[in-house]
């Protein structure tokens, strides 16, 4: 489709796992007849131009065709949100919603390993919070190059691309760890736990674009230290 960059076609294609991602929809939309073809439909969120469901003229058109306001769906379902009578059901929050659950769904099947005690929970997660941090050491906004380089574009991008194709899938793979295994903790880091979850949650919403970055919630340290400490 055209505007749509491959990299953003590769993570969407790549975060859905190949499945329609409407709520309740099993639908395999890729492989389909041997891999002779696809079914998949890469859906815009914020409609694509004037006139067209959620359309909103203040998004540039990089963000219009980015992977954050893209929806993997089968044909039927992608029919189905962009009908006119549909579009005060289907709403952008809505859409993102649904997005994000079948994202952390497919997140929860890749990690289905047994976690049987904390030090296991802790050294799983640690890796992608160390992935993390070299992400954001290596071309976040206080990093060396930034800081070298405070005008560069080029390395703005980068970041802006780390930001969903590293940072917000790490986040997102932590969050389903502590749904699943949280309860290894004890009740005196629950408080920790639940902050960083919503770091997490508010951190993806800008990342986005849902919200500005004045309500993101920072970086808990003491989730790092619980789980480095």
């Amino acid at each position: 489709m055209a505007g749509i960059t491959e990299k953003s076609i590769k993570i969407l294609w790549a975060n859905a796992a190949g499945f329609c991602s409407f709520d309740g929809c099993s639908i395999r939309v890729t492989g389909v007849a041997d891999g002779r073809y696809t079914l998949g439909e890469m859906a815009h969120i914020k409609g694509n131009r004037s006139g067209s469901n959620r359309y909103d003229p203040q998004q540039s058109d990089s963000d219009r065709h980015d992977y954050n306001n893209l929806i993997l769906l089968c044909p039927t379902h992608h029919t189905l949100i962009d009908k006119p009578e549909n579009e005060a059901i289907y709403t952008v929050d809505i859409l993102l919603d649904m997005k994000k659950r079948h994202e952390e769904t497919v997140l929860t099947k890749l990690n289905e390993v047994e976690i049987n005690s904390l030090d296991e929970l802790k050294y799983k997660i640690n890796q992608y919070l160390t992935d993390n941090y070299n992400a954001w050491n290596q071309y976040g906004p206080l990093s060396e190059r930034a800081q070298k380089n405070p005008q560069s574009e080029s390395l703005y991008e980068t970041w802006v691309q780390i930001r969903s194709e590293i940072i917000v899938p790490n986040n997102r793979a932590i969050k389903v760890l502590l749904k699943s295994y949280g309860h290894l903790f004890s009740k005196s880091h629950q408080q920790v736990v639940s902050e960083f979850i919503l770091h997490v949650d508010s951190y993806e919403k800008w990342v986005s674009t849902e919200i500005s970055y004045e309500p993101v919630i920072r970086f808990p340290e003491s989730f790092k230290n619980l789980i480095q400490g």
